[in-house]
C-alpha cells in the first residue's frame, strides 16, 4: 500500500517522452547541470555559476530546444543532493512551476572500490541514474528528503542557537577555571554574579594577586560569559512569549502537552517537537530511524554481530532521548516503559544496562510521538496538571 509521505519512490507515473529531467551537482562556487531532454538524442551538460536565475533560464532554454525538436514538455523535474545550500533552491523552483526534489546523500549507492575516479561529471551521472529510477517508481534507488517550509526551518533555529550558546558558556567557564588552576587558585566559581568583583581579592598560593595579563583575560572572558547568559535568557523568554501568544497552534499545543510530562522540561519538549515530532513521519519505524536509534546488524554467512546504533538520523534527537531515558528512571518509576527496563536489567551488567537504555529511548520516543499525534498516553505516565 502506497503512503502519501513515502519518499523512497515517486508516486507519479513517469512519461519520459514529455518530461524534462535535470540533476545538479552543487558546489560553493559553481553548479554542474545535466539533463535528459525529450526529443534530443544527446544529454546536455552545462556548468553555471551558483545562480538560481541562470539555472531557470537554462531549463527554459532546454525546454525550447525540446519543443523545436517536436516534443512537448509537460513536466520539468529537478533534483540535487542535500548539503550546504539546504532547501531554499527547491522551494524557489517549486514557486516557479518546476518540480524540485532533494536527494538524501547516503541513499545513493556508490562504488566500494578503494581507489576510483571521482569527478563532478561522474557524480552527476550517478545522481541521474538514481533519480531516474526513483521517478520510475522503483524502490531502493534513492530516497528524497522532506522539504520543509521556511517557517518550519526557522522554528528550529532558536533551540539550535541556544544549544550553541550553552556550549560556548561551558567553554568559557572551563577556560577560566583552567587559567586559575595554572596559578594554583581553586574553589573560585566564575559563574557567580559577584565573580568579577572578587577577582581583585584572589591570591595565588604564593600570596600575590593575579598577574595583570591573566586578570585582564579573565575580565574579558567574564564579559563574554555575561553576554552569552543574557542571550540565552532572551531566547528562553521569546519562546515562552510565543507559546503564550498562540497556545492553540499545532506545534505549540504539542510543546505544552509534552511539558506536562514529569521529568521533561520545556526546552526538551520544544526541541523534540520541532526536530522530530512535528514531522510527517510514516510509522513508528520511521520515527526510530529518523533518530538513529535503530541497530546496524552485520550478517554474512555464519557471521552474526551487531555494530551498534546506525547513527544515520538526527544526532541531536538521539542525544536528547538517551538523556531523557535516564531521567525517566528517576521521575517515572510507575511508567510501564520504566518497569520494562528494570525487569530486563535487574541482574544485568553495567554494559547491558547501557545497551538497554537505548532500547528504552527508542520505545520512549515512539510513545511520545503517539502521545502528541494520537493522544495515546503510555500506561503509568505521570503528567503535571494542565496550565
Amino acid at each position: 500500500m502506497l503512503k502519501s509521505n513515502d519518499l523512497s519512490k515517486s508516486l507519479v507515473t513517469l512519461d519520459q517522452d514529455s518530461t524534462l529531467i535535470a540533476v545538479i551537482e552543487m558546489s560553493q562556487s559553481s553548479w554542474l547541470v545535466g539533463a535528459m531532454v525529450p526529443g534530443l538524442r544527446r544529454e546536455p551538460r552545462k556548468k553555471l555559476s551558483a545562480d538560481e536565475t541562470a539555472l531557470l533560464e537554462l531549463l527554459q532554454r532546454w525546454r525550447g530546444a525540446a519543443e523545436k525538436a517536436g516534443a512537448k514538455v509537460a513536466r520539468m523535474v529537478v533534483a540535487y543532493e542535500a548539503g550546504r545550500d539546504g532547501f531554499w533552491l527547491a522551494r524557489w523552483l517549486r514557486a516557479r512551476g518546476v518540480e524540485a526534489y532533494v536527494i538524501h546523500p547516503t541513499s545513493v549507492a556508490v562504488s566500494r572500490e578503494h581507489r576510483r575516479a571521482k569527478t563532478d561529471r561522474l557524480d552527476l551521472a550517478l545522481l541521474e541514474r538514481a533519480f531516474l529510477g526513483w521517478l520510475r517508481g522503483e524502490a531502493k534507488h534513492c530516497t528524497m528528503a522532506a522539504i520543509p517550509s521556511l517557517a518550519e526551518e526557522d522554528a528550529k533555529r532558536a533551540n539550535r542557537e541556544r544549544e550553541t550558546l550553552v556550549g560556548e558558556r561551558t567553554r568559557l567557564v572551563n577556560r577560566m577555571k583552567g587559567a586559575l588552576a595554572r596559578l594554583g587558585v581553586r574553589g573560585f566559581n566564575p559563574k557567580l554574579k559577584r565573580a568579577p568583583s572578587r577577582l581583585e581579592d584572589l591570591r595565588t598560593p604564593e600570596g600575590v594577586p593575579l598577574p595583570a595579563n591573566t586578570l585582564a583575560e579573565l575580565r574579558r572572558d567574564m564579559a563574554r560569559l555575561a553576554l552569552v547568559n543574557d542571550q540565552i535568557k532572551q531566547i528562553e523568554a521569546a519562546r515562552l512569549a510565543r507559546l503564550q501568544e498562540a497556545p492553540d497552534q499545532p506545534t505549540h499545543a504539542m510543546v505544552r502537552l509534552l511539558a506536562r510530562v514529569v521529568g521533561l522540561g520545556i526546552e526538551t519538549a520544544d526541541t523534540l517537537v520541532h526536530e522530530v515530532l512535528a514531522r510527517d513521519l510514516r510509522d513508528r519505524r520511521a520515527v526510530a530511524r529518523y533518530a538513529g536509534l535503530t541497530g546496524a546488524p552485520d550478517e554474512s554467512g555464519k557471521r552474526r554481530r551487531e555494530k551498534g546504533l546506525a547513527r544515520a538520523g538526527n544526532a541531536r534527537v538521539r542525544r536528547i532521548m538517551i538523556q531523557l531515558a535516564w531521567r525517566f528512571l528517576l521521575f517515572q518509576g510507575d511508567c510501564a516503559l520504566v518497569q520494562w527496563y528494570r525487569a530486563r536489567t535487574r541482574d544485568a551488567s553495567r554494559k547491558a544496562r547501557k545497551t538497554f537504555i537505548v532500547a528504552l529511548a527508542r520505545k520512549l520516543l515512539i510513545a511520545l510521538w503517539r502521545l502528541v499525534t494520537n493522544g495515546e498516553n503510555p500506561e503509568g505516565l505521570r503528567l503535571r496538571p494542565a496550565t
